[in-house]
């Protein structure tokens, strides 16, 4: 028979748990670079573009179409980057407190 009080006091502590580590999320940073390192944008784990580094050859107009491509690739690049850490992360905070329940993933509680 279950301890459902155990359970429940199991999920609680897991709830807090995870709304804590939602909020240093924002500290948590990736870079996605494109072109060679050209365009590099640095992305935070509240998934919020932070930073865009140019390199300043690019800044030409017949240039003007790749480097947006670049910026957009780059984008993407990072926002992958993060989601992994993200769910690594989120992975760490609630390790051990809840019993392996097949379909239950905290990882992408976020």
């Amino acid at each position: 028979m279950f301890d459902f009080m155990n359970i429940m006091n199991k999920v609680k502590e897991a709830q807090a748990k995870i709304k804590e580590k939602q909020a240093e999320l924002v500290h948590l940073t990736a870079e996605g670079e494109a072109g060679a390192g050209m365009v590099k944008v640095i992305v935070n784990g509240h998934r919020k573009v932070v930073d865009i580094i140019i390199d300043d050859s690019l800044f030409t107009p017949e240039d003007k179409d790749m480097l947006k491509d670049l910026i957009v690739a780059a984008t993407n690049k990072a926002f992958e980057s993060i989601e992994i850490q993200i769910k690594e992360e989120m992975k760490k905070a609630t390790e051990g407190m809840m019993p392996n329940i097949p379909g239950m993933d905290f990882g992408n509680m976020v």
